[in-house]
């Protein structure tokens, strides 16, 4: 009898700027241990169940470091038993861990695991360790490998023409969508609230402070956002066209997903949000890298049998306005199955977790919609996409 993989349950944090937001001050294993306890909840699994915990991360050291999936499970309330092991493949980290997940149930070797992702980039990503950081090989011949993302955004929009009056019509669209997504109560499926200690600073005085805060909404979005607002925004670089209005924003976060055996869910008549049906991950060139899905796409459809108008939703992780719209028209997704509730241009983007965030969104809006099939699918620095086949169930 032939095994199959499904998620069945989903849980994320909400998504708070990075610095000057609500997590400035969390560890990652804080983060990561709420999701994964409240995914587990939610499942009705008892964490000495879990065969492993996959959590991804993009930045893995410091306060995300130490094989930080290990200390996750034990901050979840798992037994020493449960083991865990963080994955990095940037961008998608979070929706590698899912595939990985899946694929170990396919495989056989268990029948319940827990993948997901954490970033925690206001206490990591300025304190990176940068000894030896380029290979001097690689820094010669390949340089482009080390550029950072707003230089590979930047060479996407010249080298394929995309004006910064597009990017920003995208960009006012995605918060526009994530704000009305909000307002109905789109995302309260997904979002375990959590209570923390912050960092502020009084602006009259300068006096540094820490306060408890509880965070049930994603702190990035801008309600009344339009073209005319943003089109005037500085560039990130000098003589640009990215800006703050068409790029993703800096976010902390983690999110989790209880992936089970079909057959355990049916034992525990569970109803799962939706069935892997694949995974395709594919190289460009690192100057480029937004594109990436252009490549991981075709290749996910081929091996399911299936063409771009077979996928009723897509969630096309909005690293920045330039790239996603390069990849929708290159690609040929239809505009009105795209990002239909906003994207990471709206409501954030921690790195290694975004893939959790959004596949567990695609599976929840797409119940909602009445979707048979949804795709998962992002670029990756240094040169990668990333693409994930599910079925709604």
């Amino acid at each position: 009898m032939s095994r199959e993989a499904v998620i069945v349950s989903t849980a994320r944090t909400p998504l708070a700027k990075s610095w000057r937001g609500a997590f400035n001050l969390t560890h990652g294993a804080t983060l990561g241990g709420h999701v994964v306890r409240a995914a587990l909840e939610r499942a009705k699994v008892d964490p000495a169940e879990v065969e492993d915990v996959l959590m991804g991360c993009a930045l893995p050291e410091g306060a995300t470091g130490q094989n930080i999936a290990r200390q996750i499970a034990l901050r979840a309330g798992c037994p020493d038993s449960v083991p865990g092991a963080t994955v990095n493949r940037f961008c998608s980290s979070g929706l590698q861990t899912i595939a990985l997940a899946a694929q170990r149930i396919l495989a056989g070797e268990g029948d319940l695991y827990v993948a997901g992702g954490v970033e925690a980039i206001s206490v990591v990503q300025n304190e990176l360790n940068t000894h030896l950081v380029q290979e001097p090989w690689l820094a010669e011949h390949k340089p482009e490998v080390y550029w950072n993302m707003l230089q590979t955004a930047e060479e996407v929009a010249k080298r394929y023409s995309i004006s910064r009056e597009r990017m920003d019509e995208y960009g006012a669209r995605s918060q526009q969508r994530a704000c009305a997504t909000q307002d109905a109560g789109g995302f309260a499926a997904e979002i375990a609230p959590i209570t923390v200690t912050m960092a502020g600073m009084d602006k009259d005085s300068g006096r540094l402070y820490t306060r408890e805060v509880t965070v049930s909404a994603d702190e990035g979005l801008r309600p009344g956002t339009t073209y005319d607002s943003i089109k005037n925004l500085r560039p990130a670089l000098a003589g640009g066209v990215i800006s703050a209005g068409n790029a993703s924003q800096f976010s902390d976060g983690a999110g989790a997903c209880v992936v089970m055996s079909a057959a355990l869910a049916a034992k525990r008549n569970l109803t799962p949000l939706g069935r892997f049906a694949g995974f395709a991950v594919a190289g460009c060139d690192p100057a480029v890298m937004g594109i990436g899905p252009v490549f991981a796409v075709p290749k996910l459809l081929s091996r399911a049998g299936l063409k771009v108008a077979d996928i009723d939703l897509w969630e096309l992780n909005e690293a920045f306005a330039v790239q996603v719209l390069y990849c929708r028209d290159q690609l040929g997704i239809p505009d009105e199955r795209l990002n239909v509730d906003g994207g990471a241009i709206a409501v954030g983007h921690p790195y290694g977790m975004s893939g959790q965030r959004l596949t567990g969104h695609a599976l929840i809006a797409g119940k909602q919609r009445g979707a048979k099939r949804v795709v998962v699918t992002m670029c990756i620095g240094g040169g990668m996409g990333a693409a994930g086949l599910f079925e709604v169930l």
